[in-house]
């Protein structure tokens, strides 16, 4: 039994319980079940840290960091960004020339961090054909590495041309006392992995939880003159068509009708700012799938089914999906990210410049490389 087919056996249909099973499970309960492969992610780099083994990265990586312009120091930055790109910045801190850090801060938003990691599970898993190339590589993994590569590819190529342009400077020699190698403690993973999953909880608590309330009541209000005998899926389309939430994602949709998204993605996306798996929960609340998870399948059953009004053809697509992953290994939707750059950048109005120039050449390069990848596939007939 679900947990929001058991509220159904408790609170009587309406409202209340609406909230509860379309808003609050249906948000947060869509991003909660993504915290094992989180945690599995979470795991590995802090081996890597207790193992001595990133110092050593980070020495051998030297050389070739600096092909971009960039110093040995800002490899375990960028790599911490995996995990989240706020520890990444704020390990930036050990480099000690200004425009190497500032250039390293930068360009740390653009490797997927596991915020991403729901995001993309979740269309790979929906869109993305369970084959194999070659017999034995699975196209469902490949993807995922794609994105990955894409993202670090991203990073290095921009913080080249940052290097040459606005923050030109000479690399300095790197210097680095190497820790010993040593066995990692299982009480000291346990710590890290927990503490780092309870922050990803907390978050999911109090921001996703705040923005999954919103959005429930921007989708159920005002309500809409339903005609009887229409179908559910009938009436909840005709309710969010008339909400609030529904004339928002109109007015969001020219901007992303060009990439091949809809006005409901365009209201994720719009949401995601809080935090990029928000996306995911906003997907949840808008289709009211209060028992959505992993297992069930019942998000990635609607988004499957669902159908462009004016044509009657499927809304969502392989290519829509990969054009969406695009789309978010580029994009800066992250406030906390933003906050920890405007205090790593300089703070005050130096501060918010650097932010503001971050959002605003991620989100660029993100519609455009969206743009490319819908556009360049329609006209190769993959769409």
């Amino acid at each position: 039994l679900s947990a929001g087919e058991w509220v159904r056996t408790f609170i009587p249909e309406g409202d209340l319980q609406s909230l509860i099973v379309d808003g609050v499970i249906a948000g947060v309960g869509a991003v909660v079940v993504f915290l094992p492969q989180i945690a599995v992610l979470f795991l590995f780099i802090g081996i890597l840290e207790d193992t001595g083994y990133m110092a050593r990265a980070a020495l051998v990586m030297d050389r070739y960091m600096r092909r971009v312009g960039l110093h040995g120091r800002s490899f375990i930055p960028m790599l911490s960004g995996y995990a989240c790109a706020v520890p990444g910045i704020m390990a930036a801190r050990t480099i000690g020339e200004p425009k190497d850090r500032l250039a390293t801060i930068m360009v740390v938003p653009l490797m997927s961090c596991s915020a991403r990691l729901p995001v993309y599970t979740l269309l790979i898993g929906t869109f993305i054909p369970a084959a194999t190339v070659a017999g034995f590589v699975d196209v469902r993994g490949l993807t995922m590495l794609a994105m990955y590569l894409l993202g670090t590819l991203a990073a290095l190529g921009v913080a080249a041309i940052f290097k040459r342009t606005l923050l030109r400077a000479p690399v300095r020699p790197m210097l680095l006392e190497l820790p010993p190698y040593r066995l990692p403690s299982v009480r000291s993973l346990a710590v890290s992995v927990s503490h780092r999953a309870m922050l990803f909880l907390r978050r999911a608590g109090t921001v996703i939880l705040a923005v999954s309330i919103l959005l429930w009541g921007l989708a159920t209000f005002p309500k809409a003159d339903v005609p009887a005998g229409v179908s559910d899926e009938v009436a909840q389309e005709t309710q969010l068509a008339h909400s609030a939430l529904g004339r928002i994602g109109h007015v969001i949709e020219p901007v992303v009708r060009p990439l091949g998204f809809d006005w409901k993605i365009g209201v994720g996306i719009a949401a995601s700012f809080a935090a990029r798996e928000v996306f995911v929960s906003t997907m949840g609340t808008i289709y009211g799938v209060g028992a959505a998870d992993e297992t069930s399948g019942d998000l990635r059953d609607r988004l499957r089914a669902e159908r462009d009004p004016e044509t009657g053809l499927p809304a969502y697509t392989p290519l829509v999906a990969v054009s969406l992953m695009v789309f978010y290994v580029f994009a800066l939707m992250c406030v906390s990210t933003m906050a920890v750059t405007v205090r790593e950048a300089g703070g005050g109005r130096r501060g918010w410049g650097w932010a503001g120039f971050q959002f605003g050449y991620m989100f660029v390069l993100a519609w455009v490389a969206a743009f490319a990848v819908f556009q360049g596939g329609r006209a190769l007939g993959l769409g």
